[in-house]
């Protein structure tokens, strides 16, 4: 499924991975952890003027063509002010500002809200979500974004044709394989039909991803309780290692606070091949330690 290529600058150790499928490519640089960037956990200060807290948020937000925007519990989904995608949406998960914790209702809620969203939409579509503005979010207050384009994200696209030619050569999904091979190594998490494991080549510090057993968003509301309990198994392992921010998408079809340094430099950007710090293999380790239990409301 991946390369390992080792190599040894002075008395550190540094680990080159490609992923078989897609050519993407990282750099894992343990050392570098001894950096110690990280600082205590600040919540983000109040914003008077935020256009997603309860007393602004049926004023300062465009609606749908009927007038109307989405309201599932708290959570509130409205059309994107600044699109940059043929469809694309916004769902306030919670009416607080700093939620800090999110419980199960305000994701099933806020989830349900986007996927209502996309409900006659056309294209690849995808629910994404920045949190905290280290992690790229342009406004504090917890908010989730939908998007739907006729092609797919170059990610997607690169497991999609991947995936045709992985199936043509295998006579087997590339999904099955994946989660066949990675059910027994130190990266698999938890889970058998929505499957979490710590990605063998992460496009970014400490990631974990989830195969759902199902392709589109009109299949995805009979698992979305199973993935709430998962992503919030997740979250509440992130806490416990001191990372607040990060980001999040769903993709169909197919960091630590607020001051923190962004984690997108110029080996992301421009050389697109990550630099990341913590071996994935640590991270399960991590996780099967620390054994996170499921989240409760």
């Amino acid at each position: 499924m991946f390369s390992v290529t080792e190599v040894t600058v002075g008395e550190n150790r540094l680990e080159l991975r490609e992923e078989l499928l897609t050519g993407h490519r990282c750099k894992i640089a343990p050392a570098r952890l001894n950096r110690r960037l990280d600082t205590v956990y600040r919540p983000p200060p109040p914003a008077p003027d935020c256009p997603f807290c309860p007393d602004k948020v049926f004023s300062a937000t465009p609606t749908f063509g009927g007038g109307d925007r989405i309201r599932i519990g708290e959570s509130v989904t409205f059309p994107n002010l600044f699109p940059f995608a043929e469809w694309h949406t916004v769902t306030v998960i919670t009416a607080r500002h700093d939620a800090g914790v999110f419980s199960r209702t305000e994701l099933l809620d806020a989830f349900s809200g986007q996927l209502r969203a996309f409900t006659g939409i056309e294209g690849y579509k995808s629910i994404n979500w920045n949190y905290l503005p280290s992690a790229g979010a342009s406004i504090v207050h917890p908010h989730l974004q939908g998007l739907a384009d006729r092609r797919p994200p170059a990610i997607a696209e690169s497991y999609l044709l991947g995936g045709v030619r992985y199936l043509i050569r295998n006579g087997c999904t590339y999904w099955d394989a994946l989660a066949a091979s990675e059910c027994n190594s130190p990266r698999y998490l938890f889970g058998d039909e929505l499957f979490w494991y710590a990605h063998h080549v992460p496009l970014g510090e400490r990631e974990v991803r989830c195969i759902l057993p199902v392709s589109t968003c009109e299949e995805f509301p009979p698992y979305l309780e199973s993935f709430v309990d998962g992503l919030l198994r997740i979250l509440s392992f992130y806490r416990e290692l001191g990372t607040y921010a990060f980001n999040c998408s769903i993709i169909s079809r197919i960091n630590p606070n607020a001051s923190s340094t962004s984690d997108t430099a110029f080996m992301e950007r421009l050389h697109l091949e990550p630099v990341i710090l913590t071996l994935p293999e640590d991270l399960g380790r991590d996780f099967r330690d620390r054994e996170c239990p499921p989240s409760e409301d």
